[in-house]
């Protein structure tokens, strides 16, 4: 649920942000989103990892 909220914002606002930097939104745009939405999917289940064995 986390990562599915991540990707919608990220999904959103990644492009407007590449577009005001002035790189094209279309190239980048998915190279970032995945990345960003791999990171938060990797760090969300360390997280419940360390909370189920703490």
């Amino acid at each position: 649920l986390i990562n599915l909220v991540v990707a919608a914002m990220a999904g959103a606002f990644i492009p407007l942000a590449l577009e005001r930097l002035g790189v094209d939104p279309a190239l980048a745009g998915g190279v970032v989103l995945t990345t960003v939405t791999d990171v938060v999917g990797f760090l969300s289940f360390l997280g419940l990892a360390s909370v189920i064995l703490a």
